[in-house]
């Protein structure tokens, strides 16, 4: 068991499948806010301003660019995530699925609405994992979780974010997406440290509010997975679509594009 985790953490993410894990990239804050800087300079193709009318401030994110920005690959290879995934996991072996930044300037009012990560990707699995850290100091613009919601029987509902609109076709094979507070569901959310992280599966239900404090919220995501993880077939373009990625259905992720990152 790697230092910073407990088995009490273990046995939360096995059972709730999130959990909060404090100090995870304390080392790397200054390396991951010079890499935001980079990637916000000099966004990727998927890059988003999440513009949506009536909402003020300033919502960016982008995705997969681990391999052109030199501080989020030398975090990612140099930070205890990937050992400590594996612990959480209980899996022998991590890949390297992708990295998200997302950016909350000062007097931002839109949130990020309630969604499970999981039918955005081409990838299933039950030993997923997601870090979400602060580079900033969080509180009323923390990630908010369901704890226990990656075991619902269905799915939910991919939905895009400023459309309003199903991500894919076939509605009927998801549950709509529920309202955690008029719904009295359980609530996790934390105060947290830059460097601080919070662990959780693909399919647990999460969001945050807007950030209307006077401060920045910048965040660093990375998205991991484990031995059982397969590649899976979807109605439509994925999130993050790596188009001519050539996989099966039931294939392991391809190691050139994914690599292995911790081994046991």
């Amino acid at each position: 068991m790697h230092p910073l985790l407990t088995k009490a953490q273990i046995d939360a993410f096995q059972r709730d499948g999130v959990a909060l894990v404090r100090g995870l990239f304390a080392d790397h804050v200054e390396t991951l806010r010079e890499g935001v800087d980079r990637n916000m300079e000099a966004p990727g193709p998927y890059a988003s301003e999440n513009e949506k009318a009536g909402e003020t401030g300033r919502f960016f994110d982008d995705y997969c660019n681990w391999q052109r920005i030199p501080e989020f690959e030398q975090v990612i290879r140099d930070s205890a995530a990937a050992e400590v995934a594996a612990d959480l996991m209980g899996s022998e072996t991590v890949q390297l699925f992708h990295d998200h930044v997302l950016v909350k300037e000062p007097g931002t009012s839109l949130a990020t609405p309630w969604h499970t990560d999981g039918p955005y990707y081409f990838v299933e699995g039950k030993q997923t994992i997601s870090f979400w850290s602060p580079l900033d100091p969080v509180s009323e613009a923390t990630l908010r979780m369901v704890p226990g919601s990656h075991n619902w029987e269905k799915p939910v509902l991919p939905m895009r974010w400023v459309k309003e609109e199903a991500y894919f076709p076939n509605i009927e094979d998801y549950m709509p997406v529920p309202d955690p507070e008029a719904d009295g569901m359980e609530i996790l959310e934390w105060d947290m440290q830059p460097g601080d992280a919070v662990a959780f599966n693909y399919d647990i239900l999460h969001g945050a509010r807007g950030n209307t404090s006077e401060t920045r919220r910048r965040a660093f995501s990375l998205r991991l997975v484990g031995d059982d993880a397969r590649y899976v077939e979807r109605p439509g373009r994925t999130s993050p679509p790596f188009p001519d990625h050539g996989m099966v259905a039931g294939q392991r992720l391809r190691e050139d594009w994914f690599p292995v990152i911790y081994r046991r």
